[in-house]
């Protein structure tokens, strides 16, 4: 490490971290000149709820379950798509199509194979984004009847992304040459950091959406997000200082693993998974295999979660006790990005459903608070890795390994950050900007306010959920499921076992209601939001 002295700019134009930013800030901006009445994200798609054949005299043919795919928006006017709504598909794809590829080729990847499998990644998970919308999986009950159905599964958006996972997971397991032709566009930590940094948009957006209904309304939901960035922070430095040497100490005198192993596994299953197994094994020169294995138990064990873990909470934990603190528990628990905010989309989608259904209506909660909870919690735990690593690394040097005249620069606390948290913070705090800006909803202000719905409402339904999607699917891609199999006999499994269930989850819950505990999401039954 006393070898290198990169500049504060290195990797700006190669990193993937710094990309999520560019993609993310790029079409934000794009968003956010509808302030001065300039639409340019109308193009973007995102799927209704829809059925072949609507109650409400539809045409019930093919054109009128595409026609859903239309966005509110156009560069026209809202009438552009009419019954060919996928063309804003073809807009979507050309656009992000060439936002991409600049991106892979600054990182030098291979184009031609980027190009090629992003193409049908694209196109498959737009497919199963409309499939997973149809009303027997996305309606809930009470409104289910509206479509011409005795019943629905309730599953919200929610259903879109699980099957975007299970089509990942079958191509990923059972079709590895397409699986490996698909590889090097499955990119899924690269989606969910451009979509979390599109969640700063819908963050920042929710105290506007209030207030567009009841000012009183904006300044409890700008309240709300305050109290969640206070009690992310606090939350993770708790749960961290806990979870780290319990990890640790857990794999080394339980199972006698070596400490620069069990340094690897304490980060990986404490902190951001592979991003803090990869720089752990670097600051303490782990044998490289070490940071392979650690990840792979990481990333196979993230999807498990993803699939347990949202519907664990919702059905066991009471709806209307503390939501936001499944949410943070949710964030501290599940070890990489993509599965984590994915986990809290579930875990929203299944929470709102729910308690819709329970309160027959009565109680209905916004959209994104509780998936904000999940992502606020990782964001302040992704802080964590440089710190750690570069703390790690001076412990190693200076105490265990004692080299000499070896040195650990500062300036890899800055390197190993996660760029992509700049980002959220920006979209989000910029938005809550032009809230207060416009007078929290005051009358004089709501014409600002509906200049910025209207570059919001691309942004943070199409271009976010499009990336959450898109993580869904390429998770599954990556996963094998066969690795976790190789890994069954070996320690390092065990520990992750017993630490995530036996530790992890418990503590997790405890200080996530510790500091989470009596914060009430305001109720948006009856309005239009």
């Amino acid at each position: 490490m006393a070898s290198i002295n990169r500049k504060w700019y290195s990797g700006m134009t190669t990193q993937e971290d710094w990309w999520a930013v560019w993609l993310g800030l790029f079409f934000f901006v794009m968003g956010f000149l509808s302030l001065a009445g300039i639409d340019l994200v109308g193009w973007a798609t995102y799927p209704r709820i829809w059925v072949f054949n609507p109650l409400d005299g539809g045409k019930g043919d093919i054109a009128s379950a595409f026609h859903a795919l239309g966005g509110e928006y156009s560069l026209t006017s809202k009438e552009f798509y009419g019954g060919l709504g996928w063309w804003s598909i073809l807009w979507t794809y050309v656009v992000f199509t060439c936002a991409t590829c600049l991106g892979a080729f600054c990182m030098k990847w291979n184009l031609r194979k980027f190009f090629l499998g992003w193409t049908c990644i694209y196109f498959m998970t737009i497919a199963t984004w409309f499939v997973g919308h149809h009303a027997f999986f996305a309606a809930n009950t009470i409104n289910c009847e509206k479509y011409g159905l005795d019943f629905a599964l309730s599953l919200g958006g929610g259903a879109s992304f699980i099957l975007a996972l299970i089509v990942g997971l079958i191509i990923g397991n059972f079709f590895k040459p397409f699986a490996n032709f698909l590889s090097e566009a499955a990119k899924p930590e690269w989606y969910i950091k451009t979509a979390i940094v599109f969640l700063g948009v819908k963050v920042g957006y929710l105290p506007i959406k209030a207030a567009l209904t009841s000012a009183k309304l904006g300044k409890e939901m700008a309240g709300l997000t305050g109290e969640l960035f206070l009690a992310g922070a606090v939350a993770t430095v708790v749960a961290y200082l806990i979870f780290w040497p319990g990890v640790y100490t857990i794999s080394r005198l339980i199972f006698k693993l070596p400490r620069k192993t069990a340094a690897v596994l304490g980060s990986g299953i404490s902190i951001c998974g592979v991003s803090a197994a990869v720089a752990t094994g670097g600051a303490v020169r782990a044998k490289p295999v070490v940071s392979v294995m650690v990840s792979a138990l990481v990333v196979v064990w993230a999807v498990i979660e993803l699939v347990v873990l949202p519907g664990f909470f919702t059905h066991v934990w009471p709806t209307t006790a503390d939501p936001l603190v499944a949410g943070s528990a949710m964030g501290m628990a599940v070890k990489t990005d993509g599965a984590d905010a994915a986990a809290g989309g579930l875990l929203d989608e299944f929470m709102r459903n729910k308690i819709i259904i329970e309160t027959d209506g009565a109680v209905q909660w916004p959209e994104g608070v509780i998936t904000a909870s999940a992502v606020m919690t990782k964001v302040w735990i992704d802080m964590f890795i440089g710190l750690w690593a570069f703390v790690l690394a001076m412990v190693w040097v200076y105490k265990i390994d004692k080299r000499p005249g070896e040195t650990v620069l500062p300036s890899e606390i800055w390197h190993r950050f996660p760029k992509f948290v700049f980002g959220y913070f920006a979209t989000w705090f910029i938005y809550l900007g032009v809230f207060f800006a416009a007078g929290s909803g005051a009358p004089e202000g709501m014409d600002t306010l509906l200049a910025a719905k209207s570059g919001v409402i691309p942004v943070e339904k199409g271009f976010r959920k499009l990336f959450f999607m898109l993580t869904f699917f390429s998770l599954g891609v990556i996963t094998d499921f066969r690795k976790l199999a190789e890994a069954s006999f070996g320690k390092m499994v065990w520990v992750y076992l017993i630490s995530l269930f036996l530790f992890i989850i418990p503590v997790a819950m405890l200080v996530a209601w510790l500091f989470h505990h009596g914060m009430e999401i305001p109720n948006i039954a009856g309005t239009v939001m």
